[in-house]
């Protein structure tokens, strides 16, 4: 279920999508290569691949888990606090929509966000990881998409989730 709020200027979406093989798939509704088999050791790290026109999410569990997508106008001040794992990267967008979905999903039936064709820096936070039930079908992980206008930029891990240390790392 999709349901939609804010303004012109920002605009949030949460869905609930199934992350199937642990994966979410933000990208651009134009071709996009995937292209798992170039996904490095420290991408799996960083939970987290950005592709130039496309985001991948590796999730904690592979079932139904939330998303929010947040479209802003401007950067967001860096949270830090309430989120195990935050990375930074930036994302293309020519076609002026974006898919939202999970790794099995049925491409023609994703849901299609707005987005203005455009360079967007983007900020993936994940919370909850270290909530699964024994069998890891259960738990409160939840995960964010933050999108502004922006240059490109370099991956950047600004929070690293260690499930020794639990979620409040420097």
């Amino acid at each position: 279920m999709t349901t939609y709020s804010g303004t012109s200027e920002r605009v949030i979406t949460d869905l609930t999508l199934f992350a199937d093989y642990h994966q979410l798939y933000l990208m651009d509704d134009a071709e996009v290569d995937l292209a798992p088999e170039r996904w490095t050791t420290d991408d799996m790290l960083r939970r987290t691949v950005f592709g130039g026109d496309h985001i991948v999410v590796f999730t904690a569990r592979n079932m139904d888990v939330p998303l929010r997508v947040e479209i802003l106008p401007e950067a967001p001040p860096l949270e830090l606090t309430g989120w195990d794992h935050i990375v930074d990267g930036a994302i293309r967008c020519a076609s002026g929509r974006l898919i939202a979905m999970g790794c099995t999903d049925f491409e023609p039936d994703a849901a299609r966000l707005p987005l203005a064709p455009g360079t967007y820096r983007a900020r993936v936070s994940m919370t909850g990881l270290d909530s699964l039930s024994e069998d890891g079908l259960d738990g409160e992980d939840r995960y964010r998409v933050q999108f502004w206008p922006g240059p490109p930029q370099e991956t950047r891990v600004r929070r690293m989730h260690d499930p020794e240390a639990g979620p409040d790392l420097p």
